[in-house]
């Protein structure tokens, strides 16, 4: 690896040379950059340092470098008529930015004997795959990387132009987490794969038990829009080095920029002379998605997305009796106890950058702060005018949302949690931006006195929308008696002195996959396992030591 300064400090000042050239306001970047200072600090140490240990005297250790061709805008500039992936009389998918409503192409879908085609030569390419070694694996994994760190700018641009969301937050939630994950396969993705040594009987005290974890074959991901770069690549990360071939459903409203994606996984087996048949990507229409979830041809399915939709994949699936990893929505609580009250703004920072980061729509966003009656008051003071003066635009504080299809869902919940008390502080309906009038902008909002019973209380909004429940007290009945009101159970927050004798029984007594102390987000954490969870595993299955491995488990005596 050439002798440069480390991607991730080059990352960190684009992000603010960014905030700069786009003017963009006090509000969100200073909660990018001052808020969960630890985990941000820790995170980029460990970036850093991969990044500089990443060179190895190994031929087979060598990042190779190649090129992917970026995908091509339709010239002159057009805008759509209708904003809709969905237009009449055609059955290709129409492609356009959600910040803009600029035209970005048709992409055909797939049909059945499509899909077909790319499980039979993902499975041509995976009998070869699997025989290879863990470094040959590692080698092209760190050529993926050092493709990712070459060409951030432009991966982000795309991610940007075909998700709606503002460049910073696709710096944090495409390119950092996407290295630290690459990192953190070629750290510990061989023992976390070695074969395992397990106890034995005494009738068979003269035996050796052991475990062997072996590639399934062809592994399926349907994933979501809401990240279209890491989303996609996150699972070809797994499944390529436990020696699958993968198949990834990428979303509708995110398909022009799938193919340069899936693209810089196969330029990277290219380049170290494997089948770039190993990936394939589908884009193709619900009623036909049934087929690659029912395919006997897919040994495991990894699905993010909705709820409701997982019932439909996770019947499919059981056709083939194909098990399924879901990770689905959350109404994430965000805890602060009266033992936090000295460290406010920092909190306020957090929940900044926890609530409107990519527009809102993250699955574990901060989707209700829940604070004692002083915090709550104070908090109002401090974040009411914050979130007002935060901006909406492709190049401001704020991004798109994908589409318009839940603005009324969101003004009707809205409006009905204000009829039944709560005050509306900011925003609370769609923005017709005077710039972008085919763009999908929902104004940023702030609710506070919002009550558990209300339905926005109980309810995913998915949206840049930031409700604030009072609790009674600190106590831990008090607080888990409104956090646990959500039927997902996907991550929680709580904030308070390590001293409060308070904070560890809400921390044990939260139920949720995910609990972070004094910050929020412990999916950076990528060796602790999202164990328990009402709607976020439907099978905990395939895990190893904390990371989803596509793998067989085979016993040996």
């Amino acid at each position: 690896m050439d002798h440069q300064e480390p991607f991730v400090l080059t990352a960190w000042r684009r992000c603010i040379e960014l905030a700069a050239e786009y003017n963009i306001s006090q509000n969100t970047f200073s909660a990018i950059a001052t808020g969960t200072a630890i985990v941000f600090t820790l995170l980029l140490i460990r970036i850093t340092n991969a990044i500089a240990n990443a060179s190895v005297s190994a031929a087979t250790g060598r990042p190779r470098r190649y090129t992917v061709p970026a995908p091509k805008i339709p010239e002159p500039r057009t805008y759509v008529d209708v904003p809709s992936v969905k237009v009449s009389g055609s059955s290709a998918v129409q492609c356009y930015a959600p910040a803009t409503g600029q035209f970005l192409g048709n992409v055909n879908a797939a049909t059945p004997a499509a899909i077909d085609r790319a499980v039979a030569s993902a499975a041509a390419a995976q009998k070869t795959w699997a025989e290879t070694t863990f470094d040959q694996r590692r080698a092209v994994l760190r050529s993926i990387m050092q493709h990712v760190l070459d060409n951030a700018e432009e991966i982000v641009k795309i991610a940007c132009l075909d998700s709606g969301k503002t460049m910073v937050d696709a710096q944090l939630g495409e390119i950092l987490v996407t290295v630290e994950k690459l990192q953190w396969t070629l750290a510990h993705g061989e023992k976390a794969l070695r074969p395992s040594r397990r106890p034995t009987n005494f009738l068979m005290m003269y035996k050796r038990n052991t475990v062997h974890y072996e590639p399934l074959g062809v592994v399926a991901a349907l994933v979501s829009w809401n990240y279209p770069f890491h989303n996609l690549i996150g699972p070809v990360i797994s499944a390529l080095f436990s020696g699958n071939g993968i198949i990834v459903k990428v979303s509708e409203q995110t398909a022009w920029s799938s193919s340069y994606f899936a693209g810089i996984a196969r330029g990277a087996l290219v380049a170290h002379g494997f089948d770039p048949q190993l990936v394939q990507t589908v884009v193709c229409w619900p009623q036909t998605a049934g087929h690659l979830t029912s395919h006997p041809g897919v040994s495991h399915i990894t699905f993010i997305g909705s709820q409701s939709v997982a019932h439909h994949v996770a019947a499919s699936a059981a056709k083939s009796l194909t098990p399924v990893v879901a990770e689905l929505g959350g109404k994430d609580p965000f805890i602060i106890l009266d033992s936090a009250s000295r460290d406010l703004k920092r909190i306020a920072e957090v929940i900044l950058r926890g609530t409107f980061q990519a527009a809102g729509q993250n699955c574990i966003g901060i989707e209700r702060v829940i604070a004692p009656g002083a915090i709550h008051d104070k908090l109002v003071e401090l974040l009411a005018p914050r979130v007002k003066a935060l901006r909406l635009g492709p190049e401001a504080d704020v991004g798109a949302m994908i589409s318009d299809a839940s603005f009324d869902r969101l003004e009707e919940l809205i409006a009905e949690a204000v009829s039944q008390g709560a005050r509306l502080l900011a925003g609370g309906k769609r923005y017709n931006h005077p710039d972008y009038p085919q763009g999908h902008y929902f104004q940023p909002t702030f609710l506070a006195d919002v009550t558990p019973d209300m339905r926005i209380a109980q309810n995913e909004c998915f949206a840049p929308v930031l409700t604030l429940l009072r609790a009674k007290s600190s106590s831990p009945e008090d607080i888990l008696s409104i956090a646990n009101i959500d039927s997902f159970g996907l991550g929680a927050s709580v904030h308070g002195s390590e001293r409060d004798p308070n904070l560890q029984p809400i921390v044990k007594g939260l139920r949720a996959g995910m609990v972070a102390v004094n910050d929020f987000c412990r999916l950076l954490r990528r060796s602790v396992a999202l164990w328990w969870c009402r709607w976020l595993w439907l099978r905990p299955l395939r895990w190893r030591r904390g990371s989803p491995w596509p793998v067989q488990y085979q016993g040996c005596v």
